[in-house]
């Protein structure tokens, strides 16, 4: 337990950006899951807004360090690859 008043300050900071940061990620997640389920049900357009929204929060992340940029460069593509491969086939 911390015992100086500044400790104390930090475990609050702490506490609060591992909140913010753990909120960030699971919108990540949670966005990704929807692209690829509107890719499952060749929902094409509604899945390349879906990326576009993914991607702006990915870079955002990776802008800040909360994933490494080049995560977030890996994630970008997969899911486009996903999008133009569903597309692709349904042509």
């Amino acid at each position: 337990m911390p015992n100086t008043a500044s400790a104390k300050k930090r475990a609050r900071q702490n506490e609060k950006r591992r909140r913010h940061n753990q909120a960030r990620k699971s919108a990540i997640r949670t966005q990704e899951k929807k692209v690829r389920a509107l890719v499952a049900q060749k929902k094409l357009d509604e899945a390349r807004l879906a990326a576009q929204k993914l991607a702006s929060l990915v870079d955002k992340a990776a802008k800040t360090n909360l994933i490494h940029a080049n995560a977030a460069a890996r994630k970008k593509s997969r899911i486009a690859r996903l999008i133009n491969k569903a597309a692709a086939q349904s042509s």
